[in-house]
């Protein structure tokens, strides 16, 4: 019997499309209209927004862990989070819960560790390119990260926050990152991370002249095989 699924989510599209390619691949492995057992829960991204502003990662690790409980006692057996800014607080919010909380980073790294890249670009929130979270956890694997200057990094975050949470999908934004990911192959990098969950909406392979690492169907693809794996 499959793992029952728990989303500890934020932003809505970000979440919705995890939820939606779970269950597409599932309908491939486990046969038509199948897929695991799957809740959700947030609390309003606002308040996300609010503490990230603040740099109030605690109260941040606090709400996640608020959600997960929530799913814990909804039956989940794990639990994952489909948004990159948060998972700087996910060690705090995963040491209070007793069931596993899949790491979206460590399996986005894992993958560009696996296929050898030696220099690799990150495309997301402010804080998730300007933080430490891919950034360390890849260099420990040798592995340099490249972001924008600052002031892409500023027109990138608007347009995630200020567009793709609401669906909005435009043109122009999509030319931006573009030219994002061509600087980065100036730079040397051979692919570039979609560190931001709702960047799939906008941004597609085919944009792309960097292999693409796309972390929501990474972590998406991750939960599924966690629980379609036996014991």
């Amino acid at each position: 019997m499959a793992k029952h699924i728990g989303i500890v989510a934020s932003s809505c599209e970000g979440a919705a499309l995890c939820y939606r390619r779970i269950c597409q691949a599932a309908a491939q492995r486990m046969g038509p209209y199948r897929h695991p057992e799957i809740s959700l829960h947030n609390l309003p991204l606002a308040d996300y927004v609010d503490a990230i502003n603040e740099g109030a990662w605690e109260r941040i690790g606090d709400m996640m862990l608020h959600s997960a409980r929530r799913l814990a006692a909804a039956g989940a057996d794990f639990v994952i989070t489909p948004d990159n800014t948060l998972h700087h607080a996910q060690p705090h919010a995963a040491a209070g819960l007793p069931i596993p909380w899949l790491s979206m980073i460590e399996l986005v790294a894992d993958r560009i560790a696996a296929d050898e890249h030696k220099a690799v670009g990150l495309l997301g929130t402010r804080f998730v390119m300007s933080g430490s979270a891919y950034q360390s956890i890849l260099g420990l694997r040798g592995i340099p990260v490249f972001i924008p200057n600052d002031e892409r990094i500023a027109k990138l975050d608007r347009i995630i926050f200020d567009e793709l949470v609401y669906g909005i999908l435009k043109q122009e934004s999509r030319d931006l990152y573009v030219e994002a990911i061509e600087d980065f192959e100036q730079r040397g990098c051979s692919a570039v991370i979609l560190g931001g969950t709702e960047l799939p909406l906008l941004v597609r392979q085919e944009d792309s002249s960097l292999a693409m690492y796309d972390s929501t169907s990474i972590l998406a693809l991750a939960a599924l095989e966690f629980a379609l794996a036996e014991g």
